[in-house]
C-alpha cells in the first residue's frame, strides 16, 4: 500500500511547521545566551578536546540548548503527529480530567501487582502471551480505578485496538516498572470495555546504536536501556522502521519519512519558504517547482487554477483579501486561504 498524497502532504507540512520553528530559535551567537558561567567553568577541562572543533563555548552552550529543544519537539510533536498520520489514529487519555478513568477487577489489580513483583525479584522473565492470559480474565470481584494512562497512538479498527506509547530512545533510569504497570492496567482496562482484541506497544522511533540510519538490532537495543529487558518481551516493543511500517501498513516506511524530510530540509529552506509565502511569485515556474519539491499538492491545486481564481474575485473586496493573504502563517500552511478559494475551482 502507497502512502496517498493527502498523508505525503499532510507530513510535508508537519516537517515545515518544526523547521521554521526551529530556524526562528537557532541562536545567531552567544549574546542573547543566558548566563551559564558553572558550564563555561566545568567546560575549561575539557579545552584541549574541543580545541579545533568548537570555538566559541557560549555559543557551544546556547547550540546544546537549541539541540535539547529540536529533541522536545521530535518527541512531542514529530513523531506522535506523524504517527497520527501514517495511521489514522490518535492520542487518547484516560484519565478523570479527560475521558475517565477505566476499570479494571479487584482480581486482575493483584493479577497485575503479582505479576510486576516476579519481574522485579526476577522470578519470571517477561512474556506477553502469558501474562495476556492471566490478565483477559472476567471475574465478579469488585471494581476499581485503572491508574492514569495515555496512549499517544491509539487506533481502533472493526475487531481490534492498539495502543503505542512512543518513548525516547533514551528513557529515564528506573521508568521502565512504571511503564509496564501502566500498560497491564492500560490493556486490562481496555479489554472490560470492548469485545475486541487489544495490543499495546512501547514503540521507538529509531535505533540509536545501529551501524544505518533505518536498521535495528532488537536485541542488543533492549540490552542497552536499563531494566527494558526485565519488564518487556520483545513482542511488546516496536523499534525503528518496524514502528514506521507497523503504523503505516507499508514497507520502507522510515525511509520515505527521511527522504521528504532531506528534501525539504536543507540550508536554502528559508528562501524557498519566503518565495513560495509571496503570493507574487504565484504562477512562475520556480513557484511551481518548489511546491512539487514539498509536496504541497492543495497549493499547487489552487496555482493551477490561479487564473481563473483572480478572475472570480476581481471587485470582491473579501475575496480579494484573503487571496492576498500569506500561504503560510508562522510556519503553519494556510488552510483558511485554501478552503475558500478551492471553493471557486
Amino acid at each position: 500500500m502507497k502512502l496517498s498524497n493527502e498523508k505525503i502532504e499532510k507530513i510535508s507540512l508537519l516537517i515545515i511547521e518544526v523547521l521554521f520553528s526551529r530556524f526562528e530559535s537557532f541562536p545567531k551567537d552567544a549574546t542573547a545566551n543566558r548566563n551559564a558561567p558553572f558550564h563555561e567553568a566545568f567546560l575549561n577541562a575539557f579545552s584541549n578536546k574541543l580545541e579545533g572543533k568548537v570555538i566559541d563555548i557560549p555559543f557551544f552552550i546556547s547550540m546544546n540548548s537549541w539541540l535539547h529543544g529540536l529533541n522536545t519537539t521530535l518527541g512531542q510533536k514529530f513523531f506522535e503527529k506523524t504517527a497520527h498520520i501514517l495511521s489514522d489514529g490518535e492520542k487518547r487519555e484516560y484519565t478523570s480530567q479527560k475521558l475517565g478513568n477505566l476499570n479494571l477487577s479487584t482480581v486482575q489489580k493483584n493479577n497485575i501487582n503479582e505479576i510486576i513483583t516476579n519481574l522485579s525479584i526476577g522470578n519470571n522473565t517477561p512474556n506477553m502471551q502469558k501474562e495476556n492470559t492471566i490478565l483477559y480474565k472476567i471475574d465478579d470481584s469488585e471494581l476499581t480505578s485503572a491508574i492514569d494512562f495515555s496512549a499517544d497512538v491509539f487506533i481502533e479498527g472493526e475487531d481490534e485496538i492498539t495502543a503505542i506509547e512512543l518513548k525516547s530512545v533514551r528513557p529515564n533510569s528506573g521508568e521502565m516498572r512504571g511503564e509496564k504497570q501502566k500498560i497491564l492496567e492500560g490493556k486490562c482496562a481496555l479489554y472490560n470495555n470492548t469485545d475486541k482484541k487489544v495490543n499495546f506497544f512501547l514503540g521507538f522511533p529509531f535505533d540509536p546504536i545501529s551501524g544505518s540510519p533505518t536498521k535495528y538490532d532488537k536485541e542488543r537495543f533492549m540490552d542497552s536501556i536499563i531494566n527494558l529487558r526485565k519488564y518487556f518481551d520483545k513482542n511488546e516493543i516496536l523499534l525503528g522502521s518496524e514502528l514506521w511500517d507497523f503504523l503505516s501498513g507499508t514497507k520502507n516506511t522510515m525511509e520515505f519519512l527521511l527522504k521528504i524530510i532531506n528534501k525539504i530540509s536543507t540550508s536554502e529552506f528559508m528562501s524557498k519558504y519566503r518565495f513560495i509565502n509571496d503570493v507574487s511569485n504565484i504562477g512562475t515556474s520556480k513557484y511551481l517547482d518548489y511546491l512539487r519539491e514539498w509536496n504541497l499538492y492543495s497549493q499547487l491545486l489552487l496555482t493551477k487554477k490561479d487564473e481563473n481564481i483572480r478572475k472570480v474575485i476581481r471587485g470582491d473586496k473579501r475575496l480579494i483579501r484573503i487571496y492576498n493573504q500569506q500561504i503560510f502563517k508562522n510556519g503553519k500552511y494556510n488552510y483558511n486561504r485554501f478552503g475558500e478559494l478551492s471553493k471557486l475551482i
